[in-house]
């Protein structure tokens, strides 16, 4: 036991230290895993007990304008990533299935590196979406699919940043974003005319979106995973395959339950 605590220090260095990418590692929330690891600590704390804790004997608050404001911002903030991704995308699309990290301090490679931190970061800035929730008094929207997805996300922003910035990551990236525009603009409209919640025809191709997003992502990783030539880590990306299946499950099953089952009912409903 004591000389598996004396490795510790020596283990810790190696992994988090000599492992990862000296030019992110001085970035904000970047220098140690504590960062990210505390980050989802107090945003799980707060969802699950100081946040109703809070709002237990208040009025849920309105919020109109700072979630428009809110919901515009992460529009803009999504839409670069997913322009400047698919830029770093145009000029490599010939290795589409290897897309290995360049590690250099060129001009190019520091881009890769700070889209890869900068979609990190917005992926913190999400958790904003729950705290939000916590204070309007919409737990029923705090589900385990949405405050599960929100801390994972955290924690691979962080693996892809601080080990592998660039290459795959932006692959990875530009899909999530890319749903992440549109779905930022529905919750826009919500927030302008809540009327717009049973009005808005392609609410649920939002869901079906979504569910693509992770077949691609899963499949893509299987193929550079499997690939015995391709030097992108396969430690970070073979993960995104089960994780990449469980997300579609969950998914799947609220799709499952929001539309195909409230539909069942509502059609019953109409014939008794």
């Amino acid at each position: 036991m004591a000389s598996l605590l004396a490795a510790l220090p020596e283990g810790y260095k190696y992994l988090f230290i000599e492992n990862t990418d000296p030019r992110t590692r001085g970035w904000f929330l970047m220098s140690t895993p504590f960062h990210p690891l505390l980050l989802v600590i107090l945003y799980q704390y707060f969802v699950k007990v100081a946040g109703p804790k809070l709002m237990k004997k208040r009025k849920p608050m309105t919020l109109n304008n700072v979630l428009i404001l809110y919901n515009i911002f992460q529009i803009l903030i999504n839409s670069y990533l997913v322009i400047q991704a698919a830029k770093i995308i145009r000029e490599d699309i010939q290795n589409i299935l290897c897309s290995t990290v360049d590690y250099s301090d060129s001009p190019k490679a520091i881009n890769q590196a700070l889209l890869t931190y900068t979609y990190y970061i917005s992926r913190v800035i999400d958790l904003l979406d729950t705290i939000f929730m916590i204070l309007r008094k919409k737990f029923n929207q705090v589900s385990f699919l949405h405050v599960y997805h929100h801390s994972v996300m955290i924690l691979l922003g962080w693996i892809f940043t601080a080990y592998a910035p660039g290459g795959h990551a932006v692959y990875f990236g530009i899909i999530n974003s890319f749903v992440h525009c549109i779905m930022y603009f529905y919750y826009l409209l919500m927030v302008i005319d809540p009327a717009y919640k049973t009005s808005v025809w392609w609410k649920k191709h939002l869901t079906q979106l979504q569910l693509v997003q992770f077949v691609i992502i899963t499949i893509h990783s299987a193929l550079v995973g499997l690939n015995p030539n391709c030097k992108f880590s396969k430690l970070l990306v073979v993960p995104y395959i089960p994780q990449g299946i469980f997300m579609y499950i969950l998914f799947w099953d609220f799709y499952q339950k929001t539309y195909i089952n409230n539909k069942k009912n509502h059609t019953i409903n109409k014939t008794d």
